[in-house]
């Protein structure tokens, strides 16, 4: 069994982003890695906001952003390989590789993903999870709330407004790491799912 991780893209300049890639790839087979947007999500927001484009238009470009940090963060950790199918994730985990989920295949045209900014890769980590039948769901943010809420979270922006809705549906644990210790991953690993 394996569990879902999402790496927040806020964490594309940080000084621990290679020690956090190091100790997703050695989980190998234990987890299903998924990439925030980052700055190229930024990109698409700034866009939007200069051309006015539709929030559909921008949820696809925004799946598209995490794909290009997905890959950017494959190319950094070679324990680390793209996935953009449940075909492709099995084959990883069952390689004892950590598979990056690259979503557009996978939440195009999805009639249970809204198409607008109320959901953000925290949701669509929190979908997948839900999808695959993992046993948790950690999200790797900067920082460490002070509760842990679902509701208290979307309400303090630490996720996105559609997350209490996904995080019901998975049903399962969730957990969020704090960017400053990349040895939490290891001791969440290492906790019996509840």
């Amino acid at each position: 069994m394996f569990r879902v991780v999402k790496l927040g893209g806020s964490l594309h300049d940080a000084p621990e982003l290679c020690v956090w890639l190091h100790a997703l790839a050695r989980a190998g087979g234990r987890i299903v890695l998924v990439p925030g947007g980052g700055p190229h999500a930024d990109v698409v927001r700034a866009a939007q906001s200069r051309w006015g484009f539709s929030d559909k238009a921008a949820h696809r470009m925004s799946l598209l952003a995490m794909e290009q940090y997905g890959l950017m963060l494959c190319d950094l950790e070679p324990g680390l390989v793209p996935a953009a199918s449940t075909q492709a994730i099995a084959e990883a985990v069952a390689r004892s590789q950590t598979p990056v989920w690259l979503p557009s295949a996978m939440c195009l045209g999805a009639s249970d993903i809204p198409e607008d900014w109320s959901v953000t890769s925290d949701s669509l980590a929190a979908w997948l999870a839900h999808h695959l039948g993992a046993e948790g769901l950690a999200l790797i943010k900067h920082g460490e709330p002070d509760d842990c809420e679902h509701q208290t979270l979307a309400d303090q922006h630490w996720v996105d407004a559609a997350f209490p809705a996904f995080a019901k549906l998975f049903g399962k644990p969730i957990r969020i790491l704090g960017h400053h210790n990349p040895d939490l991953l290891n001791a969440w690993l290492a906790q019996p799912a509840a």
